[in-house]
């Protein structure tokens, strides 16, 4: 059946900034995950960024080639490209209530949408994207969707040398790995999020005095001192579902997470390019590293814990009407059968909503942990009985 267009939805209009500042809070560590190369698709949980293990002195690097991912997660496992975020949220979260998330989404998803709102925010000019949304009970999901998961850089292109960089500047500590993601929540709006992002290394830092990363702080931190043996576990992975899960790797605490840019010397990267994603998935280390004919310096990693907070307290506008355009989003969905896909045109003023075709984002089992009391339900009986 032909898809068909069903609603567009505009920018939400400007807020009173004296009564709305969102921001975010109470973020957690929920889970990771490493893709390992294999014949068949496999993830390591809880797997591990590489470190953060630069030279001394200067290092020539070659030139990114051949095979680049663009969306390893569609890549590896387009069945279900955000099933591997459920799996290992329960591997290491077995009883995590999943009905008390109003959305479970990709860091690029809300970027998009960031720069859908304030064009502004993003480094180049506004590209058209899609968004695949499911919404079940009262939680959503946003898949990311790309045009192509992966690219390939010819011998004769030149792409720059981020990819090579961190191969010669970051040690990998899970064999086989192919890049590490991190699932966390937090707060914001009004809104629980769940959000996954691929990470580039982390960076060991002594623990921050009174800092909770999660429900089980103290045993998290313990835990991220001991690297796990690999093994298997057939009772983590339900026999229907076509991902392979070992439990290998260490827990790395949010506060050593760093994100890696290069660029060419005359070309300084500057701090408001980076504070969208730096701000999304809450990463306070940041590494930006120059080169000069593929000559790079040993560079500083930054703090960039102050830059974030202030991005957020300027953009406050622009937050508040990202919440308001989230709502739209998972409201008209609702509406419309709690399937549909998000489009934009790099040029209008709103967002295209279409039906969506095809299968479920997740294998049937998952959907089981959605099916317990929603929380508009939980509402009202607990009004009922005031």
């Amino acid at each position: 059946m032909a898809s068909l267009r069903i609603a567009d939805i505009y920018r939400p209009k400007s807020t009173d900034l004296e009564a709305v500042r969102p921001s975010i809070t109470n973020v957690k560590h929920l889970s990771s995950y490493n893709w390992i190369e294999s014949r068949t698709p496999t993830i390591a949980v809880p797997g591990c960024p590489p470190l953060w293990s630069p030279p001394r002195s200067s290092k020539k690097v070659d030139k990114d080639s051949g095979l680049i991912y663009v969306a390893q997660n569609a890549a590896r496992y387009p069945e279900s490209p955000l099933e591997p975020l459920f799996r290992s949220l329960y591997i290491e979260n077995p009883s995590y209530d999943i009905c008390a998330v109003d959305l479970i989404t990709d860091r690029n998803n809300l970027r998009k949408l960031l720069a859908f709102i304030n064009p502004s925010l993003s480094k180049h000019e506004l590209k058209p994207f899609t968004i695949e949304v499911e919404v079940t009970n009262d939680t959503a999901i946003f898949c990311r969707a790309e045009t192509k998961a992966i690219d390939f850089i010819k011998p004769n292109e030149f792409k720059g040398y981020g990819h090579e960089f961190e191969k010669a500047f970051t040690t990998s500590q899970i064999a086989g790995s192919t890049g590490h993601h991190r699932i966390i929540s937090y707060d914001f709006g009004g809104l629980k999020l769940i959000v996954r992002y691929e990470t580039d290394a982390y960076i060991e830092l002594p623990e921050p005095q009174g800092q909770v990363e999660s429900e089980n702080g103290d045993l998290l931190n313990m835990m991220g001192k001991l690297t796990l043996a690999q093994t298997d576990n057939p009772s983590d992975i339900p026999s229907k579902t076509k991902l392979g899960t070992r439990r290998q790797g260490k827990h790395v605490p949010v506060h050593s997470i760093l994100e890696i840019k290069t660029r060419v010397l005359h070309k300084p990267i500057g701090m408001q390019e980076v504070l969208p994603q730096l701000w999304v998935s809450q990463t306070t280390n940041l590494v930006r590293a120059y080169h000069k004919g593929g000559v790079f310096y040993p560079p500083d990693v930054e703090d960039a814990t102050l830059e974030i907070n202030n991005w957020e307290k300027v953009h406050a506008n622009d937050l508040q009407m990202l919440v308001l355009l989230i709502k739209d989003i998972i409201k008209v969905v609702r509406e419309n059968d709690g399937s549909a896909v998000i489009k934009h045109d790099g040029r209008k003023n709103h967002l295209e909503v279409w039906t969506r075709d095809g299968s479920r984002m997740l294998p049937v089992d998952l959907y089981s942990k959605f099916h317990h009391e929603s929380k508009s339900t939980q509402a009202i009986e607990s009004d009922s009985r005031k």
